[in-house]
């Protein structure tokens, strides 16, 4: 949520903060900006809308100067107007101050300097920050910056410059992520990798209490009080190529037809079939310390919160550890249950995540292990972990998650043998999940191959404003996701319901205008699920259902089925989830929707 990026060197600063800003579309944001100085003062130009709106307000009249940063805003505090967009001013209007992340007691701060004359603009957080460095400014803006740092509570990530130190940019962060981009007479700063690749692979992630001065030719790094740090030096592993829609419509596309490459990558270096087990150092968790885990507990939020459940039934079918699974958002306000014989698991594709990362550190603070699965290298969640996995699936830029779904899916069935194997499960058991998993990439090849009649299939959708997506057992978390795909990009409300609950209330709504999609796999509740299909039947819904192939009872009763490879019936969400992001984004395109950019959603959630 949210796009930060700087810029301090020798070249013109409008065209690099542009494109740097256009890389960093996919995270969601309704305002874009620039500020760059400019003739001994700051040039500002931002609107409301798309960064395209932004660029052809500048085309012909673009600020010249070669100091300068952008924003891409997601509302918050205030309209997504223009004048809520950031950079926002100081009272002198010689400093200026783009953020992300939610400054808690500005309120406070603002009354007060009313008081003191103040005259503010917009309605943000963001402005109160600024005129407070402009009123603690004394000629030093580093220290100004410290300073009023010091006086707020909340998260941010800022980047600041001022007219009267030119060629120095400040940045901090408080939860909300930046990263220092070192160049060859430049330095850069930004909220995303992404928006470094055009000029660097040398990143520094700062920390949680920590800002850095960057000129030109020079970094440095220090905390809010006056202490000096020595960061390493990370290099990012992927390249342009790789955030680019390589022929596809739709980053999205291109992210679900990556998906048996990125499992193989997420895979790739664990598997040890010979021994039935996986090889994860990243874990940090000896043989010893697994044994003694009485509980876990996974947190997430969204996409993440339905591979959770997933990992849930497999870790108590197979390890048998009581599992819980909790939402981020709510872990940390209930007083949880957790002590040093809990395990905690934070999934978080971007490994920002606030609600997550506050989750981990409360259960860090009152002593569990937490591991974490997350995708982005060097991310916050992966440095406040005492171990876990890095998804390895490569960027997802589209805002709704598909490949990283299936990664975590993944990597929660290896963590699974890894518990297993050391309690319940035999050595022959082990060999056969393993070669489960090993068959996994062909077999969503072979559902990918099929992509044409899931598009067919969309055209059941014109005209719908409900859909329903039942499942059974370790399918109902993605009847779950395949509503939420669908709800995200196309804008149909839809729910996803334990089948056998349908009858509890659901089964109001179905009539011959609904469509109603049934993940139906061939495993243990097989029976079940086409009970519940002869109910939806019987009140005149139209059922889709996910079957395998020759499944001729739910085959006789479905208006249309798609046929999915047959797997372990843990391992089924991984395929079964596969036609219904197709769907979702094949219903999306018809109904002429932005899919990668949907409204009001972000990519990365760095706010509570």
């Amino acid at each position: 949520m949210c796009g930060i990026v700087g810029y301090v060197g020798p070249k013109q600063a409008t065209p690099i903060l542009m494109e740097a800003l256009r890389r960093m579309e996919y995270r969601g944001y309704d305002s874009a900006g620039i500020a760059v100085l400019n003739n001994g003062g700051i040039e500002i130009h931002k609107a409301a809308g798309k960064l395209s709106v932004l660029a052809g307000e500048l085309e012909g009249r673009e600020p010249v100067g070669t100091t300068g940063m952008g924003h891409t805003r997601w509302a918050t505090h205030g309209a997504p107007t223009t004048v809520n967009a950031h950079p926002h001013l100081d009272q002198s209007g010689r400093i200026a101050l783009i953020h992300n992340g939610i400054i808690e007691n500005s309120t406070a701060i603002k009354k007060a300097l009313l008081a003191r004359g103040h005259v503010f603009l917009s309605e943000t957080d963001t402005e109160v920050l600024a005129h407070l460095i402009g009123e603690l400014y004394e000629g030093n803006l580093e220290e100004a910056v410290a300073a009023a740092l010091r006086d707020v509570d909340g998260a941010y990530g800022i980047v600041v410059l001022s007219a009267d130190e030119p060629g120095t940019l400040i940045a901090a962060r408080n939860g909300s992520p930046i990263v220092l981009g070192l160049g060859e007479g430049e330095n850069l700063v930004a909220s995303d990798q992404s928006a470094l690749l055009d000029h660097t692979r040398s990143v520094v992630y700062l920390d949680n209490g920590e800002m850095a001065v960057l000129s030109a030719n020079s970094y440095r790094v220090r905390t809010l009080t006056t202490r000096q740090i020595d960061k390493p030096v990370n290099q990012i592993e992927w390249d342009l190529a790789t955030i680019e829609r390589g022929g596809f419509d739709h980053f999205m596309l291109k992210e679900i037809f990556e998906q048996p490459e990125s499992i193989e990558n997420t895979m790739r270096g664990h598997l040890l079939e010979e021994t039935g087990n996986v090889r994860v150092y990243g874990l940090k968790l000896s043989d010893t310390d697994a044994k003694k885990v009485k509980r876990i507990i996974i947190t997430a939020c969204g996409t993440s919160w339905h591979s959770a459940l997933i990992g849930k039934s497999m870790i108590e079918e197979l390890a048998r550890i009581p599992t819980d699974v909790e939402y981020a958002s709510e872990f940390r306000y209930r007083n949880p249950i957790v002590d040093s014989e809990t395990l905690v698991i934070a999934i978080s594709q971007s490994g920002e995540t606030a609600d997550t990362l506050a989750a981990l550190l409360e259960a860090k603070q009152r002593g569990a292990r937490v591991l974490g699965l997350v995708n982005v290298v060097g991310s916050t969640i992966s440095r406040e972990v005492h171990g876990g996995m890095y998804l390895r699936c490569g960027p997802e830029i589209g805002v709704a998650s598909t490949k990283a779904f299936t990664s975590q899916v993944v990597a929660l069935a290896m963590v699974t043998l890894r518990f297993a194997r050391l309690r319940t499960m035999s050595l022959l058991e082990g060999r056969r999940y393993i070669d489960a998993l090993q068959q996994l990439p062909a077999q969503i090849q072979q559902v990918l191959d099929c992509a044409p009649e899931i598009e067919k299939l969309a055209s059941r959708f014109d005209g719908a404003t409900n859909a329903l997506y039942l499942g059974r057992g370790v399918n109902f978390p993605v009847a779950l996701e395949g509503a939420l795909k669908l709800k995200e990009i196309s804008y149909i409300h839809a729910e996803g319901y334990p089948a056998a609950e349908m009858k509890h209330g659901p089964i109001a709504l179905i009539d011959e205008n609904m469509p109603v999609v049934v993940v139906a796999p061939r495993d243990a509740v097989h029976g079940k699920i086409v009970s519940n299909i002869q109910e939806v039947r019987a009140r005149g819904g139209k059922v889709i259902a996910i079957v395998n192939k020759n499944d001729e009872e739910i085959s006789r009763l479905a208006e249309a089925t798609f046929i999915v490879p047959e797997t372990l019936d843990l391992l089924t969400p991984i395929l079964t989830v596969i036609p219904l992001q197709l769907l979702s984004y094949y219903v999306a395109v018809n109904r002429g929707c932005n899919v990668d950019q949907p409204r009001n959603l972000a990519k990365s959630v760095t706010v509570e």
